[in-house]
């Protein structure tokens, strides 16, 4: 996926608590399809690609399906079957804990920063762009994470995927006055494809041990979840 969908994604998007659901009621096979009446009122669902991609909160009917690892997922339409299929891991419902992919990026302030770097402490990765409102509204709050946990072993990272746009980030963010390390997503080896971003804002909370433990995509955390989580795991009071 092009960094470029992401803008259009961006503004629709709120958080994102994937869940599977089941073609029909029950989890029928198709060859045992219930009568016409009730296989209209079971037949509907969150189609979890529009509620990645498009901030979709409402059922929708089921138009396709698609199976998965034997199991049978619904979609509203023959093209949000075919993004899952693409793509199924990046809306399945994630498992946790389970290990965060490695990255290498520079800051910038110049200094490489990687998974492996900055293993033994929590770190926030968060996904955002300059042309992204709710990514903008969030990072107040980021930035009192950092001054807030920091010294206790937490990590605020956040990586814009901002294309070819190093001057007008460093503008964003001295404007702004953050203050935690922030770096443009590499363009070789982008952490965004990595870690199957579909729309921003987006985060990932990695534990000490470099396992994902929590994540928000197309929204913001809630400001209280993301602190006391991040608390939870730097410990102290």
């Amino acid at each position: 996926m092009a960094r470029g969908a992401l803008r259009c994604i961006a503004l629709l998007a709120v958080l994102s608590v994937l869940g599977p659901f089941p073609a029909t009621a029950g989890g029928e096979h198709k060859e045992h399809r219930p009568p016409a009446a009730k296989r209209e009122a079971a037949a509907t669902g969150l189609c979890m690609v529009c509620k990645v991609r498009h901030g979709e909160a409402e059922p929708e009917p089921v138009k396709a399906t698609r199976t998965h690892e034997g199991a049978s997922y619904g979609f509203c339409s023959e093209d949000c079957a075919k993004e899952f299929t693409s793509d199924p891991l990046a809306y399945l419902p994630p498992e946790f804990p389970r290990e965060a992919p490695g990255f290498t990026l520079t800051d910038l302030a110049g200094r490489s920063v990687s998974l492996e770097s900055l293993k033994g402490r929590v770190v926030l990765l968060d996904f955002w762009a300059t042309w992204c409102v709710p990514c903008r509204k969030s990072m107040p709050e980021l930035q009192t994470l950092h001054e807030r946990y920091s010294a206790r072993g937490l990590t605020v990272l956040g990586v814009s995927i901002d294309e070819k746009a190093d001057a007008k980030v460093r503008k964003f963010i001295a404007d702004k006055g953050f203050t935690y390390p922030v770096a443009v997503d590499s363009p070789k080896q982008p952490a965004w494809q990595e870690y199957r971003v579909k729309s921003i804002p987006a985060a990932w909370l990695i534990d000490r041990d470099g396992r994902i433990v929590a994540q928000w995509t197309g929204a913001a955390a809630p400001a209280a979840e993301l602190d006391a989580r991040v608390r939870a795991l730097v410990g102290g009071e």
